[in-house]
């Protein structure tokens, strides 16, 4: 509550679209961060997913890729894997004070934990005079998770807590 009158957090209704396919959108939610990310397969969508938590920070468009790491995630199903990797992504974010544009899973597979991701990631340090600030993420949730596999698609849902 701010001056007497409560605050509310929108999100602009983007589509971002990769040829004639669409890679992820925002859905419209009243708080938070209601993200739709597509790809062929999981892999594809996990990197849409990625590239979409990075758009709601900042122009993902002007985040060059300078900076090349890696990162490698377990899970106890596609849910949690999906959590680990937005969780990964942003606490190395937060840590190294980067922005990252690019990602190229590499590897999703059967591990002791369940499942294990391997992937690159590429980025630059957060320059405020080039990256526009959009909204900060706090946190990736669970809450209306949702992976939909269909034959050559696959559909993921999350909210991130900004």
């Amino acid at each position: 509550m701010q001056n007497g009158f409560k605050t509310r957090h929108f999100i602009i209704l983007t589509v971002r679209w990769l040829g004639d396919k669409k890679d992820y959108e925002f859905l419209e939610h009243t708080a938070d961060a209601y993200i739709a990310a597509y790809g062929e397969d999981l892999a594809e969508a996990f990197e849409h997913a990625a590239v979409a938590m990075f758009d709601v920070m900042t122009e993902v468009e002007k985040v060059s890729s300078k900076v090349d790491d890696s990162v490698e995630v377990e899970g106890e199903d596609e849910y949690s894997l999906l959590y680990s990797w937005l969780e990964a992504l942003l606490i190395k974010s937060e840590t190294k004070r980067m922005l990252y544009s690019k990602f190229r899973i590499l590897h999703i597979g059967k591990s002791a934990k369940g499942l294990k991701l391997e992937a690159r990631i590429w980025g630059e340090r957060f320059n405020p005079k080039k990256h526009l600030q959009k909204v900060g993420v706090k946190a990736v949730t669970y809450h209306r998770m949702e992976v939909v596999k269909e034959p050559g698609k696959v559909m993921l849902k999350f909210i991130l807590d900004i």
